[in-house]
């Protein structure tokens, strides 16, 4: 498995891009992008669980109930969220108007928004995004695709890995955004993944991406908010050649291994560009009954504003962690507790361990730091990324919207 250059169009076939139609209000910035496969791809998809989602995410699953999938269309700026019907119609005229520009069936294009809530999308722009985009695609134009999206992001996020399989090389892309209302339920934020794997059947592709979303983007928290626009999508053309990846092969395997590992990058790197974060903090916790215990208390500890504060104030205030851990919803014995920073133990047996509060202190001033929880000899075991709450968090969000 290595890097490559490319992005979302590293994987032959995929063309991208990226323009400013203006849906931004006075800015300048790019804020529609388009990724398009040159032939129909196997597509599987995960999306946010908030009862509130928006028209996109609705139209989505239903092409996603589908299995193929060829365009993806996604604009920034605005979320036509809690739009209503209006809302609902917009992404068809979208969709048609794709559909008009690319040859491809409205039932094959997914289209997604992401941005402010609550206020119709600028269908002129929306226009002269689309038709911006489809004149602008280009097999270098991931990076443009990835600026489009970005909303509070302070950075594009495009990555690419290629791997090795039995009958030849297959590479994986991705473009991803999100820096707020990220807390992980089913999917978080935007992400598109593209492949020139071969899969015979939706059905194939739709378990990898499961578990690859609840390893990496359902593993991750930034302040404790769910968007109404999460989506994960995964596409895969085949156009590598390569033979179809069958359940229970070492290929499918591998493969498996490859998306997790992608995944997990872009989930790491959203949590790094957290709104106002300073500070990348992993979560670790073992020793409980269940897996599924212990991302109950990686998660408390990592959405809890009193630790995320400490994060910011650099203060290695174990107790804020060993509170979270026991409202948890998770049954152990806080006899058992331990509690480490990196490698230094400051809680052991549920009491304050000897360490030096100089040393403790030192490791939470790093950009990156791991806490590191034991509840027991359970078999369980859950890592969670989040990051830190900081003054400029509640600055970003505070005037959002102007």
């Amino acid at each position: 498995m290595k890097t490559v250059d490319g992005g979302v169009c590293a994987p032959k076939g995929f063309k991208a891009s990226g323009v400013a139609a203006g849906i931004k209000e006075g800015s300048e910035d790019k804020d529609c992008a388009l990724i398009v496969s040159d032939e129909l791809c196997t597509v599987a998809g995960m999306f946010t669980t908030n009862i509130m989602k928006s028209p996109p995410v609705y139209a989505n699953i239903e092409v996603c109930r589908g299995g193929h999938a060829q365009v993806v269309f996604i604009n920034s700026g605005n979320a036509n969220a809690a739009t209503g019907k209006e809302g609902e119609q917009n992404v068809e005229d979208t969709v048609q108007h794709l559909t008009a520009r690319t040859n491809c069936y409205s039932y094959q294009i997914c289209v997604c928004s992401t941005g402010v809530i609550g206020v119709p999308l600028p269908m002129d722009r929306i226009a002269l995004g689309i038709d911006g985009c489809c004149d602008a695609l280009s097999e270098n134009g991931s990076l443009d695709a990835a600026s489009a999206i970005m909303t509070t992001d302070t950075e594009p996020k495009s990555y690419a890995i290629e791997i090795e399989l039995s009958g030849g090389k297959v590479r994986l892309g991705a473009i991803a955004k999100g820096s707020g209302m990220i807390l992980p339920n089913m999917a978080t934020m935007i992400c598109v993944i593209t492949t020139d794997a071969t899969f015979e059947s939706a059905d194939d592709l739709r378990p990898l991406v499961v578990d690859a979303v609840e390893h990496s983007f359902n593993q991750i928290g930034v302040d404790n908010d769910m968007s109404t626009s999460d989506t994960v999508l995964v596409l895969a053309n085949g156009a590598s050649k390569t033979d179809p990846l069958v359940p229970g092969s070492d290929d499918f395997e591998a493969f498996g291994e490859a998306l997790l590992n992608i995944s997990q990058h872009m989930a790491r790197w959203l949590v790094r560009d957290g709104e106002g974060a300073t500070k990348f903090v992993e979560i670790s916790v073992s020793g409980t009954g269940t897996d599924k215990d212990a991302k109950s208390i990686a998660r408390a500890i990592g959405n809890s504003q009193l630790c995320k504060t400490a994060f910011f104030g650099e203060d290695p205030n174990w107790g804020r962690f060993a509170c979270a851990a026991g409202y948890a919803g998770v049954d152990f014995d806080p006899g058992a507790l331990d509690i480490r920073l990196n490698d230094l133990t400051i809680c052991e047996g549920g009491l304050v361990a000897e360490y030096e509060e100089e040393d403790a202190a030192a490791i939470m001033k790093q950009t990156e730091f791991r806490i590191g929880v034991s509840v027991g000899s359970g078999s369980g075991a859950a890592i969670f990324w989040t990051s830190d709450l900081s003054h400029d968090y509640v600055s970003i969000n505070a005037d959002y919207r102007s």
